[in-house]
């Protein structure tokens, strides 16, 4: 199964390779160039799909939980001041997508939306200290039944260019739903409230949807 978002970028990749592939086979003799050629156009094709993949995920519906927003490997896990919303202290998770992973984007506990709002900005690597507050993103706020208000973060990286956010204020949503979509490599930031018992440890691989990000 494909995303949604990656219909046309996929249509237009299989037009390309079809087109790089007859007009080669047509024009170019030496089959070795030929191949060449075929091969490459085959391979960046095989990336685009696996980027827009959207693998069904089940979400625990864990009022008790944080679920991970996306697939990736933990960056951060430390304390910091929210200057955007809360404009207090939080304890931030961070997730960071190469482009090889799923970039689904999910809510990581349902609830209602309580926030929602979209920053254009600069193309920072993704794991850059400032990247948080410069780069292109979208900030998402839900009230949780367990965790009170909870925010994640979609950052935009050095490669994406663009942040899709379907989040809207006073939207009533579940947990693992479809939150957004980030168009190759990037990150998303979780901001919990301090003393919340965290479930993963830096550097660890997670999946949007399914690996435990914290729990009360």
């Amino acid at each position: 199964m494909f995303h949604r978002e990656g219909y046309q970028i996929i249509a237009l990749t299989l037009i390309l390779t079809a087109g790089i592939i007859v007009l080669s086979d047509n024009f170019i003799e030496n089959r070795t160039i030929f191949y060449g050629i075929a091969a490459v156009v085959i391979v960046l094709l095989i990336l685009i799909l696996q980027f827009f993949r959207n693998p069904e995920r089940t979400a625990p519906n864990d009022s008790a939980k944080i679920v991970s927003p996306v697939d990736g490997k933990v960056v951060v896990i430390e304390e910091v001041y929210e200057p955007e919303y809360f404009k207090d202290k939080r304890l931030q998770v961070s997730v960071f997508m190469s482009p090889l992973n799923v970039h689904v984007t999910r809510y990581p506990g349902g609830g209602d939306v309580v926030y929602s709002k979209y920053h254009p900005g600069k193309y920072l690597v993704a794991w850059h200290p400032k990247a948080s507050t410069e780069n292109e993103r979208s900030t998402v706020v839900v009230k949780t039944e367990k965790f009170g208000e909870v925010m994640h973060r979609q950052i935009a990286g050095a490669l994406a260019k663009r942040i899709v956010n379907y989040a809207e204020a006073n939207d009533t949503v579940a947990q693992g739903g479809e939150s957004g979509f980030i168009k190759f490599g990037s990150r998303v930031d979780i901001y919990l409230p301090l003393g919340t018992k965290i479930d993963v440890a830096l550097n660890e691989k997670v999946k949007g949807a399914s690996s435990i990000i914290a729990s009360s």
